[in-house]
């Protein structure tokens, strides 16, 4: 597997790192413990370095696991987790919380969960409005001072926040969504990273599964899957944002490989800062994905899509209403 630095940062990791939400949280019920750890480790062994996690998986229950799964290898990997929620009473309900007092609170518990005594890259999981974001990074550079954090990262945080955390704490990483159908970050957001020398871990490079082509017209999803509530996979949208996974499979088909991993390949190729996290409970998934590494996309081949997508108009928002107001702040 070959290996990409974020940024500026000497936070060097595997060109593709491994989205564990999926595993617990958010894409319907979670995978026996025993098999989610067995899918982590076997992300190892195939050079995987970077993993992905949050307390408000599960809550909670993610960051077990993850821990449980790289103990035994814990001076080979980056761990990647995220604070910024309090939660109901029935664990549910997701309140923003990035108070100093409340990020020391949820820092020791992802210490103590993931069997670590540093976290290589925290990030602020959403941006609060109620906390100035200088209170945010000068208490995660103090983290960082007193060895209990190594990197500081933001999700779904816009540029002028992204500046101003960046002069208090440097920002090693933004992790956002960006894929084939959520080029939104290419306007301001990837050129201020580049200025920063701030690296990009997209996040649902693939779609929430949509780009792979397996979602066809009259899927459905459970209550306790996360696209249930998504605009962009209603019935409607589904059927007019085929075409994108038509495009997909075309020049799939002409490469030799499969969807999945032409949109991951193209991703890799917009910047050499680019670090996609795709997910996956599957090990031939896993295999699939990972397979995107070693896929170069020529310049002829990336006008192409480039070209193709001019003629491709995605419908549907990727959040429903009621998140619209938390990314992008």
């Amino acid at each position: 597997m070959q290996k990409r630095k974020l940024g500026k940062s000497n936070l060097e990791v595997s060109a593709l790192g491994l989205g564990c939400m999926g595993l617990s949280h958010g894409l319907g019920p979670a995978t026996d413990s025993r098999q989610a750890v067995s899918l982590i480790r076997a992300a190892v062994d195939r050079g995987v370095t970077f993993f992905d996690t949050a307390e408000v998986y599960g809550p909670y229950v993610n960051e077990e696991v993850v821990g449980e799964a790289l103990a035994p290898v814990r001076d080979r990997v980056v761990i990647a987790t995220k604070f910024g929620f309090t939660f109901g009473d029935d664990n549910k309900q997701q309140i923003l919380n990035s108070k100093p007092e409340h990020i020391r609170r949820a820092v020791e518990g992802s210490l103590k969960r993931l069997r670590t005594d540093c976290i290589d890259l925290l990030y602020q999981h959403r941006v609060d409005p109620e906390v100035p974001i200088e209170d945010v990074a000068g208490t995660v550079k103090d983290l960082i001072a007193e060895g209990k954090v190594k990197h500081f990262g933001l999700s779904e945080a816009g540029v002028q926040t992204i500046r101003r955390a960046h002069a208090v704490q440097p920002v090693t990483a933004l992790q956002s969504e960006y894929s084939l159908w959520w080029r939104e970050p290419e306007k301001e957001v990837l050129p201020a990273l580049e200025e920063l020398g701030i690296g990009l871990v997209p996040f649902s490079p693939l779609g929430k599964g949509f780009l792979t082509g397996s979602i066809k017209e009259g899927a459905t999803f459970g209550s306790d899957d996360f696209r249930s509530k998504v605009p962009r996979f209603s019935p409607e949208a589904i059927k007019a944002n085929q075409a994108l996974v038509d495009l997909l499979g075309r020049i799939a088909r002409d490469k030799g490989v499969t969807s999945a991993q032409i949109a991951l390949a193209w991703l890799l190729a917009q910047k050499p800062w680019i670090v996609p996290i795709p997910g996956t409970t599957k090990l031939h998934r896993l295999e699939e994905n990972l397979g995107a590494a070693a896929i170069a996309l020529t310049e002829a081949e990336l006008g192409k899509i480039a070209d193709a997508l001019h003629d491709v108009t995605i419908q549907g928002d990727r959040y429903p209403a009621s998140l619209q107001s938390r990314v992008g702040r």
